[in-house]
């Protein structure tokens, strides 16, 4: 869509925050910070949609000063912070995330096995060698043998091992589960796996409908291909220069970078902010 004055206004922007908001060293810019503080003034609703549990965005979402939904774990969990509940959650059934583990673990027994459930991370190795950036902030909240707590339903699974061992356990997972869950390798180390309900297109949608928000006045931004699905459900999709190629073939308009101020230069070039 383009920027011109014949286009409904822009009434909700939904952003990302890895290689979007936040830049390389994990801080909002100020300019981007300023933007976004002006949209309230404007009636639009602001909406972070991450891969991140609660815990993780909590201080983003208040630096934000934000009221507003969010749009957790890919679209798994869509989570209302001032009341501290769920709107939406869709996790993957306990049998499974068992099946998956086992299958994981008897082809690669080093790779880490990490179960969010909710806003907890469960896991049986305390190991920091391959971790998120949730895992760069947080305890486990559980350390426990597989066994106690695999067969319960999870917000997010996720195995994470050296970049050549999950190169080599996505198709495996991908032929035998592909059609039963969302696969998602967002990192070199990291597989992501939910509910083929889950999706940060999905819940957008929900959280539009939630806010009384047409689809053609929402903005998403985003850089991974997680983000795909919300750049071509939204009315104006914007790719961050960082982003990756697929994420960029589907945007309306190429931002600078996440080190650039993207976010700003964005909300600047759709008219929601200042040049």
């Amino acid at each position: 869509m383009s920027e011109s004055a014949n286009n409904p206004p822009i009434r909700l922007v939904a952003v990302d925050l890895d290689g979007t908001l936040l830049n390389d060293s994990k801080q909002i810019s100020g300019r981007n910070l300023a933007a976004l503080h002006r949209l309230p003034d404007r009636e639009v609703k602001l909406v972070i949609a991450s891969a991140r549990p609660p815990r993780s965005v909590r201080q983003i979402y208040s630096r934000l000063k934000l009221d507003t939904l969010q749009i957790n774990y890919n679209g798994a969990l869509i989570w209302d912070e001032p009341n501290q509940k769920a709107l939406l959650h869709s996790p993957l059934p306990g049998s499974l995330v068992a099946e998956m583990v086992d299958v994981a673990r008897d082809w690669f027994d080093e790779v880490i096995v990490a179960c969010e459930c909710m806003d907890r991370w469960l896991t049986d190795r305390a190991d920091d060698t391959h971790t998120t950036e949730t895992g760069r902030m947080f305890k486990p909240d559980v350390i426990a043998p597989l066994d106690d707590f695999i067969n319960n339903d999870a917000t997010k699974l996720m195995f994470l091992a050296e970049p050549t061992v999950i190169s080599r356990l996505e198709p495996i997972l991908y032929k035998a589960y592909g059609q039963q869950v969302i696969i998602l390798q967002t990192d070199d180390n990291l597989l992501q796996i939910m509910s083929p309900n889950a999706g940060k297109s999905v819940a957008l949608q929900i959280v539009a409908d939630h806010y009384g928000v047409p689809m053609q006045q929402v903005m998403a931004i985003g850089d991974a291909p997680n983000d795909v699905g919300m750049l071509q459900l939204a009315g104006v999709g914007v790719a961050m220069g960082n982003a990756k190629p697929v994420v960029k073939a589907v945007a309306d308009w190429i931002a600078p970078s996440n080190n650039d101020h993207g976010v700003h230069a964005a909300l600047a070039r759709y008219g929601l902010c200042s040049p």
